[in-house]
């Protein structure tokens, strides 16, 4: 975890920016809270939930933890213009967190079971986020899209956690091609688990909640303990090396002319540098 039980145990005194928690019984949700933006992740966003996850971790009366978010779009990814500095400076008066915060390896320490529902759509780096829970609850209407590569860009850290829940093969294909994924279809690849209907979806998740706290709540973290280690032997050090390539890449003249090619609203003109 990236703060301690003594860093998070005071949570609702603290001022966070970009998402709100509340604690319903055992339930702790998470919602992104920046439309305006399409909710893309700023640092302090990051930050903000590295902070809630280790909270949630923590304490052992929250057994649960949903992740929701406001506006019609879930994630856009990351904020790219915050990451190379060019964005608004937000002032957190959070503790700085103990190590680099890997938005990949967010939720690989969470040993709770972790829902989110996803009523918007959900773009590039939103993905780390849908991976990274334990289950994804999904509209059968939103888009989800891989569009980096039309940008000069391409998803490094985001092919890796896919490949946690998906075949390997269509994720290297979506992330090469750059298409909008169908969610029927991503339900059947498993990066979805449970689809519902926009008018349905807060009683599916319900259920679903129910049907989770009604199991012991120790065994599940033991268990989930288990599963985490499991996975663990290697990918601690992929998400930092992908990463690296990710900036590497926002370098090359291609990543910059997308980029302008996207906000101007044009094709873009790559020269392969």
């Amino acid at each position: 975890m990236q703060y301690s039980k003594e860093e998070t145990q005071h949570i609702n005194k603290e001022q966070f920016h970009f998402v709100t928690v509340d604690i319903r019984g055992h339930v702790l949700d998470i919602i992104l809270n920046r439309p305006e933006k399409k909710n893309a992740l700023h640092p302090v966003t990051l930050k903000e939930l590295a902070f809630v996850v280790s909270h949630a971790q923590h304490n052992d009366d929250i057994w649960l933890v949903t992740l929701r978010a406001r506006g019609d779009v879930f994630c856009a990814g990351a904020d790219l213009k915050a990451m190379a500095g060019m964005g608004e400076t937000i002032t957190s008066t959070l503790p700085e967190p103990q190590g680099e915060m890997l938005l990949g390896e967010l939720f690989s320490n969470l040993h709770k079971p972790c829902i989110a529902v996803v009523e918007g759509h959900v773009y590039a780096g939103g993905f780390l986020l849908l991976a990274g829970c334990t289950y994804v609850m999904a509209c059968d209407d939103v888009k989800l899209g891989l569009p980096e590569t039309k940008r000069g860009l391409f998803p490094f850290q985001v092919m890796e956690s896919l490949c946690q829940v998906m075949p390997k093969r269509k994720v290297l294909d979506w992330c090469i091609r750059g298409y909008n994924l169908d969610v029927k279809k991503a339900y059947e690849w498993g990066l979805v688990t449970h689809l519902s209907q926009k008018e349905n979806i807060q009683p599916d998740v319900a259920k679903l909640e129910g049907e989770i706290l009604e199991n012991s709540p120790i065994a599940i973290r033991m268990g989930m303990q288990a599963y985490a280690h499991l996975q663990r032997d290697q990918r601690e050090s992929y998400h930092s090396y992908l990463r690296g390539m990710l900036m590497q890449t926002l370098q090359t003249k291609d990543a910059q002319e997308g980029i302008a090619a996207f906000r101007q609203k044009r094709n873009p003109i790559w020269t392969n540098q």
